[in-house]
C-alpha cells in the first residue's frame, strides 16, 4: 500500500470515529480493518462499520454531505449482504456504516441467508492506522467470515484463526 493511500485511509478513519466519539454513538469496526487489527496483512478496501440501530439515522443525517449511497437497505448477494447502510466517501475512502437491524449474512455451505448477531458490548480496541477503535469480537469475525467464505473471507480466516495471533 502507498503511503498516500494509507494517510487517506487513517484520515478517512479519524474523521468517522471523532464523528462518532463527539456525539457518543457505539460502533464496532468489521470487515478487513478488523481483520487487519487480528493480524490479517491483505488490501483495505473500505472501512466498515456498525453503529446501533437507534443512532444509524443520526450518522446519516450527520455525515449527510459525504454521502455517495443513500441509506436504504441493499441486498448485495454476490457479496453475501442483506442490510440496511450508508455509504460516505472522504479523503477517497468508502466508509460503509451498517444499521444492525434485521441485518442478514448469506451462509454460503448452507445456501441460507441468516441473522447477522453483533454484540457492541464484546469488543477489543486495537489502534490501527494510528486510531485506537473498538473491533468486533474476533470470535464472532470468524464466525461470519466463515459463512461468507469468499476469497478475501478466506484469507482473513486463515490468519486470524491461528491461534496464538492476536486473542
Amino acid at each position: 500500500m502507498t503511503n498516500e493511500i494509507r494517510q487517506k485511509q487513517s484520515k478517512a478513519l479519524s474523521w468517522i470515529v471523532s464523528l462518532l466519539n463527539q456525539h457518543q454513538i457505539s460502533f464496532l469496526i468489521c470487515g478487513g480493518l478488523a481483520a487487519i487489527g487480528y493480524g490479517s496483512n491483505r488490501k483495505l478496501n473500505d472501512i466498515d462499520l456498525f453503529v446501533t440501530s437507534n443512532h444509524f439515522n443520526k450518522v446519516v443525517s450527520l455525515g449527510d454531505e459525504y454521502i455517495s449511497k443513500p441509506a436504504q437497505r441493499y441486498c448485495e448477494a454476490t457479496e453475501g449482504w442483506d442490510l440496511e447502510y450508508v455509504q460516505f466517501v472522504k479523503h477517497d475512502i468508502k466508509i460503509e456504516i451498517g444499521n444492525p437491524a434485521g441485518a442478514k449474512i448469506f451462509d454460503s455451505s448452507r445456501h441460507v441467508w441468516t441473522p447477522l448477531k453483533l454484540d457492541f458490548s464484546r469488543v477489543k480496541y486495537k489502534t490501527i492506522l494510528g486510531i485506537e477503535i473498538p473491533l468486533m469480537d474476533q470470535r464472532a469475525l470468524i464466525d461470519y467470515k466463515k459463512k461468507l467464505r469468499r476469497p478475501v473471507d478466506l484469507q482473513d480466516i486463515e490468519v486470524m484463526a491461528q491461534p496464538s495471533l492476536h486473542m
